[in-house]
């Protein structure tokens, strides 16, 4: 089976996408994993968008598609596989519909702005360790402090408040279009388009886990 998986930051993408990929048995594609793993190890590719990504500018859509396309290639993806994180624009999605890569199923993960702001502005962490707190849902026995040490947590800078309202908006920006889009295709794209699904990412993990279950059944039994 082959699934786009979409959602804001904070949305619980990866611990649905883990969950998608065990019990379909299918590898997760990351295109900024791939592309951070190119430039580390030097890659055509690599030596190409290393400058781009130093700078912080968007990698063309047209490398961005066909390192895609040899990943495609490779065994482990033979019997389907997930994007996480890709397609983020309309035009990354009609490049990918260009090349010929047909999909089954596009699921976005929804929470509520509000509840994302909650989750990730709430998250402070001990930077030695990398233990994770949260003010309501996992706070330290002494704010601010972590329990082992002692020694003081801090908020990473994609967590405060402000960042967070901007990496929303962003991504409601560029994402609001694209759900459209893969909505009119499964409504007018015949057979080969992508059937599209949301569903909601608040509640315990296993709760959405048995929705986001649900929600892919319609082309293929999860597990089989």
């Amino acid at each position: 089976m082959k699934v786009i998986l979409l959602g804001a930051p904070g949305a619980g993408k990866g611990t649905q996408a883990a969950f998608i990929c065990q019990k379909l048995n299918i590898p997760k594609i990351s295109t900024g994993d791939m592309l951070r793993e190119a430039v580390k190890k030097e890659t055509p590719i690599g030596k190409q968008v290393a400058d781009i990504m130093a700078k912080g500018q968007l990698v063309p859509d047209t490398i961005v598609i066909e390192m895609v396309r040899e990943r495609l290639q490779e065994p482990d993806c033979q019997q389907g596989f997930l994007f996480d994180g890709f397609p983020r624009t309309v035009r990354q999605a009609e490049a990918l519909l260009a090349a010929k890569i047909h999909m089954d199923c596009v699921l976005e993960i929804a929470v509520p702005d509000a509840e994302i702001i909650q989750r990730l502005s709430g998250r402070w962490v001990h930077p030695a360790s990398g233990r994770v707190y949260h003010t309501e849902y996992n706070p330290p026995k002494v704010p601010g402090k972590d329990d082992e040490t002692g020694e003081p947590l801090i908020q990473r800078d994609d967590d405060k408040k402000d960042t967070v309202l901007k990496r929303l908006t962003v991504y409601h920006q560029t994402t609001q279009p694209l759900v459209e889009w893969y909505q009119l295709q499964e409504k007018e794209g015949g057979a080969l388009a992508p059937r599209f699904a949301q569903v909601s990412g608040v509640g315990q993990v296993q709760e959405i886990e048995e929705r986001v279950a649900r929600a892919l059944m319609g082309r293929r039994r999860m597990g089989q």
